[in-house]
């Protein structure tokens, strides 16, 4: 979810032809990030293609994902349901979709899971905390994921964090250590998996992915 403006187009177009943005198009941005956002009015935004989450009262808009990070996204997501179709365990769901990890703060990881237990958690337009969350990482979200959200999904008791670097071709896998109730949870890291290695998740028996295949595009 995202804001697009007729002066954000405009930046965007000056931009693709090397001009430098006029004021007003910056000014757009800053109100977008000022601290005076509610969820009613982030809920309120037009529909789009980008990401926006709602931290601390602000807008978060990380840059345009490349293709290699889509691709990953795309490989993981596959995966994911092909597991699943044979098993039928739960929902595998791809971003863009908000996720409310709690009141005031909405994140869009690149790929969620929900347990049968836990798809009602799924609504029309957002979802609550999911089962197993994935990162991509980005260079604008890179801190972010390895920080902020690490700790958000695990507070919010989100029982797998995966972390995905498609330039450095790894993936690093967490789990929570005291389960998902435990107060103060915090993420215990089962390992960081690279070249003809296979990644495999503790939460979801019988899921694991060739970590080369991931990046194969």
């Amino acid at each position: 979810m995202a804001v697009q403006t007729r002066r954000g187009v405009r930046g965007a177009r000056e931009a693709r032809n090397g001009k430098t943005p006029t004021p007003e198009v910056s000014s757009v941005r800053e109100w977008l990030e000022s601290g005076a956002w509610t969820e009613e009015l982030y809920f309120a935004l037009p529909e789009t293609n980008l990401f926006v989450e709602l931290s601390e009262g602000k807008l978060i808009i990380p840059e345009m994902p490349t293709i290699e990070h889509q691709d990953c996204v795309g490989e993981l997501f596959a995966a994911l349901k092909s597991w699943n179709r044979e098993r039928r365990v739960g929902r595998v769901v791809v971003a863009p979709y908000p996720i409310r990890l709690w009141p005031g703060k909405i994140r869009e990881p690149d790929v969620v899971f929900y347990l049968n237990e836990h798809v009602d958690r799924i609504e029309h337009q957002r979802g609550g905390p999911p089962d197993l969350a994935i990162e991509v990482l980005s260079p604008s979200t890179r801190e972010t994921d390895f920080t902020e959200k690490l700790a958000e999904y695990a507070q919010a008791g989100v029982g797998e964090y995966w972390i995905v670097d498609p330039d450095a071709r790894w993936v690093e896998i967490y789990v929570l250590a005291g389960g998902a109730e435990s107060a103060g949870a915090r993420y215990r890291r089962i390992g960081r998996f690279g070249a003809e290695q296979t990644a495999a998740s503790e939460l979801l028996t019988g899921f694991s992915v060739a970590v080369d295949a991931l990046f194969a595009a």
